[in-house]
């Protein structure tokens, strides 16, 4: 394991920033020899500076992890809000809470439609994280929960209908879109804002 690891090793260290400077210095080592510079003493020369190069050449680093972009992560939870659209399509649930879940949707939908609204939210990777969370947990949980828990209320008939909970949780859901959005109306206004008092500021210089 280790014989078969040693080659690549070499070849690291010869394509290495260290090893380059260092051959770089060497070869100006060679240049002071030709001259006769470096008189009896070449060889150690050479050597130094070899070595002195190896120590002044920037260490190597490896690459960093290339993370899918805040546009492609978009892109994901768009195509899987539309597959969550068709979840709830075959779902069966009370009128109070169906409005409210049609609401909560058409509110998702609005973020998440192609366009400049996109490009805000890909500035914002909370934003997307909370997006991506209310598609893929907040929202398949709250009306699956809902369906099998209405499967046992009918089995032990007189405790809580398991409607109420369902409408609050689609209405604390509604609650964080709603404020997901003001807070990217927030961000634009602050542009806007920023923009003016440029041209102002630009309007006194000129």
């Amino acid at each position: 394991m280790a014989t078969s690891r040693a080659p690549g090793r070499v070849l690291a260290y010869v394509e290495s920033r260290k090893n380059l400077t260092g051959s770089a210095c060497g070869i100006a080592g060679l240049a002071l020899t030709f001259t006769g510079l470096a008189g009896a003493y070449w060889p150690v020369v050479i050597v130094g500076l070899y070595g002195a190069g190896a120590l002044i050449a920037p260490p190597e680093r490896p690459p960093a992890p290339a993370f899918p972009d805040p546009t492609s992560q978009l892109e994901t939870v768009r195509a899987d809000f539309a597959t969550l659209r068709e979840y709830l399509a075959e779902v069966e649930l009370p009128p109070a809470a169906s409005g409210r879940l049609v609401e909560l949707t058409g509110l998702l939908e609005g973020l998440l439609a192609p366009g400049w609204v996109s490009e805000a939210l890909a500035t914002d990777p909370e934003a997307i994280h909370a997006l991506s969370r209310a598609v893929h947990q907040d929202i398949p949980e709250s009306v699956d929960t809902y369906l099998r828990t209405r499967w046992w209320t009918r089995l032990t008939p007189g405790t809580e209908p398991p409607e109420r909970p369902l409408e609050q949780q689609l209405s604390l859901l509604h609650r964080e879109a709603e404020a997901l959005a003001a807070g990217l109306r927030e961000a634009e206004a602050r542009r806007q804002q920023t923009h003016t008092r440029y041209l102002e500021d630009r309007g006194r210089s000129d």
